[in-house]
């Protein structure tokens, strides 16, 4: 999926306006929203079903060959497998679905994202799968200032972003499944 989309750059007065739906993301039971394939850097799929295995997080996803710098082998980082994003935030800064699988997660949810909501270590079924909640933080990057604008990044990023995960969350798979669009995600308790 090109960049070269419209770009939507909301100043903080607007992002804070979004904000109220954002919030009222459910905490116990949401929605898988979009699964989105990156099968190479700056590429996106956007699939209606998709495969979670334990050693390959997101299948056809380039999360393990693309690599992470947080590794001896410079292999992808076992602990940030999957990218998850809350799909009313993604959508509030992106302008449109079509924009979404810009800020470059696999997983959108419907659902509350925040620590105090799911601590690292909190297990979520989504469809066939289940994954649990990893303790690296989630940030913006150099690419998403430049898909959403300096201002989501900071909102993102900030103590308020962070105490509600608004740039999302890292995650492992704990069962391999099936996943797809409309799969209810429940936290496990």
């Amino acid at each position: 999926m090109p960049d070269t989309l419209f770009p939507i750059h909301l100043t903080l007065a607007e992002l804070e306006q979004g904000m109220e739906s954002v919030l009222a993301s459910p905490k116990n039971e949401g929605v898988l929203e979009m699964i989105v394939r990156r099968p190479a850097v700056d590429e996106r799929e956007v699939l209606s079903r998709g495969s979670l295995e334990v050693d390959n997080g997101l299948v056809g996803d380039n999360w393990l060959t693309r690599g992470s710098s947080r590794t001896t082998d410079g292999r992808g980082h076992p602990e940030m497998q999957l990218n998850v994003m809350n799909y009313r935030f993604a959508h509030l800064i992106a302008g449109s679905r079509e924009r979404v699988p810009l800020a470059g997660d696999q997983l959108y949810v419907d659902l509350d994202l925040s620590p105090a909501n799911l601590p690292p270590g909190t297990t979520l079924e989504i469809g066939g799968a289940v994954i649990e909640v990893t303790a690296i933080p989630h940030l913006g990057c150099k690419k998403f200032v430049g898909r959403f604008g300096i201002e989501a990044m900071k909102f993102a990023n900030s103590d308020f972003g962070r105490a509600h995960c608004l740039r999302g969350i890292n995650a492992k798979v704990l069962e391999g499944g099936a996943v797809a669009i409309g799969d209810r995600v429940r936290v496990r308790r």
